[in-house]
């Protein structure tokens, strides 16, 4: 059934490149916007008028191009080949999971990350099925923003990237060690690259459907409502769920 829904090869990339040239456009008239609006007194977020600029791209290009085709693919698959992509590329990025845990000297969590990759992909057809989870080992998400954070570098201005969507200073300066650590990004076949960082975009996008629209319902600033939740999360995964109880913070305020 995937293959009825495939694009040819070479559309991914020529596709994502207008995209970014669009973006580069569009940031640029976001950056003039935002010189020309002053400040916000938001302390967390002192480029809001750049950001606002930025997101109302990102928010255009989701309803335009992310969300027919995402709710497309969900229409067309059923939900247990949409958990197992899913469940693939999770296990793709245990790898990246388990260095960082590494680097932040969490020695269970390491363990247990290693072990969740080893029994999915051989036990769980190459990360198809979720079995570690049934057995009961603990998915730890980290990724390198989350290891500057772990030694004190805080997490710097909140920023919203083309395309990519939300982000802080040193998430973004972290994003290259990111995409280095992500194994799709290593296959060496372009267009099969390609073609998994679409279906990877496609099902994040899926999975999110129902609490976007919700979001969209229920905000009355879109962007705000974004925003804090994005760095609250954040805060919270840097401190693995247990932040200290210090006000806003200097991880999320950017102090």
């Amino acid at each position: 059934m995937m293959s009825s829904t495939s694009v040819p090869p070479a559309a991914p990339a020529s596709t994502l490149l207008r995209c970014f040239r669009v973006a580069a456009a569009g940031l640029m008239l976001a950056v003039l916007a935002g010189c020309a609006s002053g400040p916000y007194p938001n302390k967390a977020d002192p480029f809001e008028p750049l950001n606002r600029g930025v997101f109302g791209f990102n928010d255009a290009v989701d309803r335009a191009v992310l969300v027919p085709v995402a709710t497309a693919y969900e229409t067309v698959l059923p939900s247990p080949v949409r958990t197992g992509v899913n469940n693939f590329f999770a296990n793709l990025g245990e790898v990246w999971n388990f260095a960082n845990s590494v680097l932040q000297l969490k020695a269970q969590n390491s363990a247990e990350t290693l072990m969740r990759f080893n029994v999915n992909t051989f036990f769980g057809l190459g990360g198809l099925i979720d079995v570690a989870s049934e057995l009961g080992i603990d998915r730890h998400s980290e990724d390198f923003g989350q290891t500057l954070g772990r030694y004190g570098v805080p997490s710097g201005p909140y920023l919203v990237l083309p395309i990519l969507g939300s982000s802080t200073l040193r998430d973004t300066a972290a994003l290259p060690l990111d995409m280095k650590g992500d194994l799709v990004g290593h296959v060496d076949d372009i267009p099969v690259r390609n073609s998994m960082y679409v279906l990877r975009i496609v099902d994040t996008r899926a999975s999110y459907l129902r609490a976007g629209r919700l979001i969209g319902d229920a905000a009355l600033d879109k962007y705000s409502f974004t925003r804090d939740a994005y760095l609250q999360r954040r805060r919270s995964e840097v401190y693995d769920g247990s932040p200290p109880d210090d006000g806003a913070g200097a991880d999320a305020g950017g102090n």
